[in-house]
Parts: C-alpha cells; sequence; structure tokens
C-alpha cells in the first residue's frame, strides 16, 4: 500500500473518503486540501463503463473548456506554409528542421498540428512522436485542413481526452487559482464532452464515478 507523506494525510482529514460531495461543496474542499507553493491544478479522473478491449467502446476526443486549462501551449506546426503558420500565433513552424530537431530528442512543443497532405511526411519520426503523445491524428484534432483555426483553439485551451487501457479518462481542467466558478463550469463542460462522445458500444449509464483531486493531495468524489 503506497504510503502518504505528512501533508497528504493532514489535507486528507478535511475530506470524508466515504463521501460523494455535490459539485461546488467539493471545489471548496479542493482549495483547501491541496498543500503545493506553486499554483496547482485541478485533476479529474473519471471512472467509465467502457472497455478499452473493444473497439466500439475506445473513447478519444477533444474539447475546449470555457476558461481553458490554465495552461498555456507551446504549438508546433508541421507545414510548408510557415507564414501562415507564424501569423495564426504558431511557437515553432518547419518541416525539415523539425524533424531533425525531432530525431535529435529536442521537443520543446506540447502539440504538434499538421495538414492531411503532410502527415506521410512525419513517418520517419512516429516512433519518437508516439509515445510522447504527440503524433498528431484527427482524432486528437491535430491534423487539420485549416491550421489557423486550430493554433487559435489550441491557445484557448483546446484538450484531448482518452480513455485508458483501466476504463479510466484523466485529465487536467483547470487550476487552483480559478474562481470556484470557472472551475465548476470547466468541470461540467468536460463531462458533458465525455457523454457526448459516449461509444456506441456501452449501453446504458457512461460514468460510473468521478473524483477531483488538486495536484498534490486527496482525491474527491463528485456526484455523476
Amino acid at each position: 500500500m503506497k504510503k502518504h507523506g505528512k501533508k497528504y494525510r493532514e489535507s486528507a482529514k478535511v475530506i470524508d473518503s466515504t463521501k460523494v460531495y455535490p459539485l461546488s461543496e467539493a471545489i471548496a474542499l479542493l482549495k483547501k486540501s491541496g498543500y503545493t507553493k506553486f499554483d496547482g491544478s485541478v485533476e479529474i479522473a473519471v471512472k467509465t463503463f467502457a472497455d478499452a478491449k473493444y473497439n466500439d467502446q475506445m473513447m478519444r476526443g477533444t474539447t475546449i473548456l470555457p476558461h481553458g486549462t490554465g495552461k498555456t501551449k507551446i504549438i508546433a506546426v508541421f507545414t510548408a506554409d510557415e507564414a501562415e503558420a507564424k501569423k495564426a500565433g504558431a511557437d515553432i513552424v518547419g518541416t525539415e528542421t523539425l524533424i531533425a530537431d525531432i530525431k535529435a530528442g529536442k521537443f520543446n512543443f506540447d502539440v504538434l498540428l499538421t495538414t492531411p497532405e503532410h502527415i506521410r511526411d512525419l513517418a520517419p519520426v512516429a516512433k519518437q512522436l508516439g509515445p510522447k503523445g504527440l503524433m498528431p491524428s484527427p482524432k486528437a484534432g491535430t491534423v487539420v485542413a485549416n491550421i489557423p483555426q486550430a493554433v487559435a483553439e489550441f491557445k484557448k485551451g483546446k484538450m484531448e481526452f482518452k480513455l485508458d487501457k483501466t476504463g479510466n479518462i484523466n485529465a487536467a481542467v483547470g487550476k487552483l487559482s480559478f474562481t470556484d466558478a470557472q472551475i465548476e463550469e470547466n468541470i461540467r463542460s468536460f463531462i458533458k464532452a465525455l457523454e457526448d462522445n459516449k461509444p456506441t458500444g456501452v449501453k446504458g449509464k457512461l460514468i460510473k464515478r468521478i473524483f477531483i483531486a488538486p495536484t498534490m493531495g486527496p482525491g474527491i468524489q463528485i456526484e455523476a
């Protein structure tokens, strides 16, 4: 069994681990239980009834939270039209130079965008990008026809969600410095995005349990 530190144990005292909290009450506890000196993230863990072993129960999609994630993302674009991408606000733009950097292990970006006609050109670095979750794909919203629009969306806080092997979906949905109302709106928007992307193979309810937690601190179960 994992042993937690003193600060974790102290913060856990304000939470009843047997209780399922209304969202507004849970957010108030969330702010009390976080103990990092930096502005920690608001983490959400959703246990679903989906089984990742079946293709018709897999989940992967994107959403834009009303107040963003609180993290500024560095956007790279693999495109021949460098001027357009730079004008749109991309941080890193290129083709051969970008591939050379990736081969050299330089992953100084959070999101890599490209267009359908250029995706094949990234095949030589797929093995480097894949394990880091950076290989562009249509489902992740990173293979797009409209680069300026995609850059703008990711700058606003567009995020990807994906079902893991255990049937869970984990994501950061804001910062502890956000107001209670902003955190609540982000969480409700995220849950709605999951419901809207419910796989056809999942019959009945999608969500089993939902927990929220600060970056460092105990989980709080909220009403699904």
